[in-house]
């Protein structure tokens, strides 16, 4: 009798590594990384940053998380303290300065000096906060925030867990996390080497949200199409336990 065995994940993970190599931009594990942080900052201080918004725009990815934040799928109108990591040109916080209430605390923070003028520009606000900064060294407090969005910047470190351990510590006990990355997938590969960045098994980036003390609530995708086609990257919502 012929029966259907499982593969075990030791034996799965040899073939995610191999789509890996395949997929993404390889300079993210030869270089050292301040010779890779540096890169990045100088990417996004030049014409490609500057870009950024357009390609926000013409891959949908802008407008379909206005709806998603229009439709409370990521309600933030309850929250009081907002940090928005990798702010970019403002394309999270942008929506933030729309459904956040009036009086909410909100700060933009990226590694790029340029992105950050750029969004202040670009949105025509002096409400939020801009500080300029490395993710795995958050200049906050313990507990600072009671909510942080993390768009598209957890890519940019070859190891996620030091970057979601400094999420997790400035995230209050109850508080949510809102992480888009991208990953191991077709559109990923176009992605990893545009922008530089490395991608994400699903279930080893859920693993090492959990290890940082981030499990997640709940995964979402922005349309049914991007269900279908594995597009649009990870998109999920994770909450610090109350109780460690």
């Amino acid at each position: 009798m012929i029966r259907n065995v499982r593969s075990a994940p030791s034996e799965r993970r040899p073939s995610r590594q191999k789509i890996r190599r395949l997929v993404e931009f390889p300079g993210i594990k030869r270089l050292a990384p301040q010779q890779y942080r540096n890169r990045i900052r100088h990417l996004y201080d030049g014409p490609a940053g500057a870009m950024l918004v357009m390609a926000s725009v013409m891959s949908l990815h802008e407008p379909l998380l206005g709806r998603m934040f229009r439709r409370r799928k990521f309600d933030v109108s309850s929250c009081r303290s907002i940090l928005d990591v990798g702010s970019g040109a403002g394309q999270i916080l942008g929506h933030l300065l729309k459904r956040a209430h009036a009086d909410t605390r909100l700060v933009a923070f990226d590694l790029s000096h340029h992105m950050l003028r750029r969004a202040r520009s670009r949105l025509h606000s002096d409400r939020p906060g801009f500080v300029a900064g490395d993710l795995t060294q958050l200049p906050f407090a313990d507990s600072s925030f009671d909510c942080i969005t993390c768009g598209w910047v957890i890519e940019h470190l070859p190891d996620p867990r030091p970057g979601l351990r400094e999420l997790a510590r400035v995230l209050q006990p109850g508080g949510r996390l809102i992480l888009l990355a991208t990953e191991d997938t077709l559109p990923g590969l176009v992605v990893s080497h545009t922008w530089k960045c490395r991608t994400y098994n699903r279930c080893e980036l859920r693993a090492a949200c959990e290890e940082a003390g981030l499990p997640w609530r709940s995964q979402f995708w922005f349309t049914p199409f991007h269900r279908f086609f594995k597009m649009g990257g990870i998109l999920v919502e994770a909450v610090k336990p109350l109780h460690a």
